[in-house]
Order: C-alpha cells, then sequence, then structure tokens
C-alpha cells in the first residue's frame, strides 16, 4: 500500500515538473488506459464539439484532473488517516473523474432531439443512392455530406467491408459507436439490403424507406413534443411569476391600509 502511494505521489511529481510526459505516457500505454474509458465516451465527446474532436484529449485532460485530485486527496488521507476520511476521498475522487462524462452524457440528453433527427435524414440519402448503387458504394458517397457526428464511424464501416469483412459486426458496431434512436433496428436492416438479391432489390428498399419514414416521424414528433412541453413550461412560469407578482401587490395594498388606518 505504501509502495503504492509513493509511486503515484512520484509518477505525479515527475509529471508536473515535465521529466515524464504524459501525452507519450498516454500513447504508449493507450490499449490499456482505455480500458477504463466508458464506451460510448468518443460518442458523447463527438456529440458536443463535432466529429473533428479530439476525444482522447479530453480523456487524457480527465486523467490528469483525477490524478492531481487523487494526490490532494491522499495527502489530506494520510494527514488524517481514518476509514471515513478514505471513503471520502474516493468518493469525492470518483466523481471528479466521472464529472467529464457525466457532462458529455448530459448534454447529449439535453440535445437528444437534434441528434436523433441526424440519423433517419441521413438514411433518407442513402435511400436516394442505394437506388442505383450498392450499399457499401452507397454509404461510402454519402460520408462527406453525412453529419459531422457520424462521419468517423461511417469511414470505420466502410474500412471493415473493404477489407473482406462480409457480416453484419461493422454495422452493428457503428450502432453501437452511435446509440441513437433505433440505430441498432436500421443498421440490421441496412445489412439486410446489402446481402439482399437484385431481383428483391426493390421490395427491400420499400421496407427499408418506409422504416426510415416511421423514425422520420417519431423524430419529428418528439422534436413537436419537446416544443410544446418547452411553451408549457414558459406559460407556468408566467402565471406563477404574474400570480405572485399580484399577491404580492395585494399583500402591500393590504399592509398600507392596516397601518395606514392606524
Amino acid at each position: 500500500m505504501e509502495l503504492a502511494i509513493c509511486l503515484g505521489i512520484t509518477v505525479f511529481i515527475l509529471v508536473y515538473r515535465g521529466t515524464v510526459n504524459a501525452d507519450d505516457m498516454y500513447n504508449d500505454n493507450k490499449e490499456f488506459i482505455n480500458l477504463l474509458k466508458e464506451k460510448d465516451f468518443d460518442f458523447y465527446a463527438q456529440a458536443k464539439y463535432g466529429s473533428d474532436v479530439d476525444a482522447d484529449a479530453i480523456f487524457l485532460r480527465r486523467l490528469k484532473t483525477t490524478g492531481i485530485t487523487f494526490v490532494i486527496v491522499l495527502g489530506f488521507v494520510l494527514m488524517m488517516f481514518s476509514w471515513i476520511y478514505l471513503i471520502v476521498g474516493a468518493l469525492v475522487v470518483g466523481v471528479v473523474y466521472k464529472s467529464e462524462y457525466s457532462n458529455l452524457k448530459s448534454y447529449y440528453k439535453r440535445n437528444l432531439i437534434r441528434i436523433d433527427q441526424l440519423l433517419p435524414y441521413y438514411l433518407k440519402s442513402i435511400e436516394v443512392l442505394a437506388q442505383h448503387y450498392t450499399i457499401p458504394v452507397a454509404i461510402s458517397r454519402s460520408i462527406n455530406t453525412a453529419p459531422d457526428v457520424f462521419q468517423d464511424g461511417l469511414k470505420k464501416l466502410i474500412e471493415r467491408i473493404d477489407s473482406g469483412d462480409s457480416t453484419i459486426e461493422p454495422y452493428l458496431d457503428f450502432a453501437r459507436e452511435y446509440p441513437v434512436r433505433d440505430s441498432m433496428r436500421m443498421m440490421r436492416l441496412l445489412y439486410r439490403l446489402s446481402i439482399g438479391s437484385q431481383e428483391n432489390k426493390q421490395e427491400q428498399l420499400l421496407v427499408f424507406s418506409k422504416s426510415v419514414s416511421s423514425l422520420q416521424n417519431k423524430a419529428r414528433e418528439k422534436m413537436y413534443a419537446g416544443r410544446l412541453k418547452k411553451m408549457e413550461n414558459k406559460t407556468l412560469v408566467m402565471l406563477l411569476v404574474t400570480g405572485g407578482g399580484t399577491m404580492v401587490v395585494i399583500v402591500l395594498a393590504m399592509a398600507m391600509t392596516v397601518f395606514g388606518g392606524n
């Protein structure tokens, strides 16, 4: 235990003074360190900052902040050791580590309607291209015009298909990386369309088109419901403010009448 603590403090001092480069440490051990990263962390980072964001840099900054917090907390625990301080310190470090992920996830949830709408409209463009090309070619041609948040995932999908992976896994991995509304079901349909025969292509496209249209309608309904709820909340706040203001005026008027009469 003491050896681990001393090692942690020594590493922190070396990183802080620049003797050891944190970026190099992260890059050299990226495969193992990324086991600490949530599977959807990159997606949430791209959803907030765009596809050009360096999710690894954000994660590294998160690790640095957690490391600094750990050393500070460790100092307090060593000075005033007790099980309570140890438990509280562990909770503080855990909260700091999860805070960046929680913020990104909260942003995604706040903007869920907008992000969810991106997939059905993108799939609509795939449907149009699929009239003339195979699904992999249609996806490849659509990447540059696809929403920024999906572009990296689409490139990975096409790279795996081009490398000879003809299974459903590239499509499912895309759905796992971008867990928006019905993404898993739609990518399954897209895969079935990619392996279907040319004779049944129009029939399969019709099924796919109906699914995309249904998804668009759901996204549209959710958007309108969100707007309606927002208007209702604003109306409620306005009524509360108006009612509260009226009550204050009435109370003040009554008080002035009582004290004025005296």
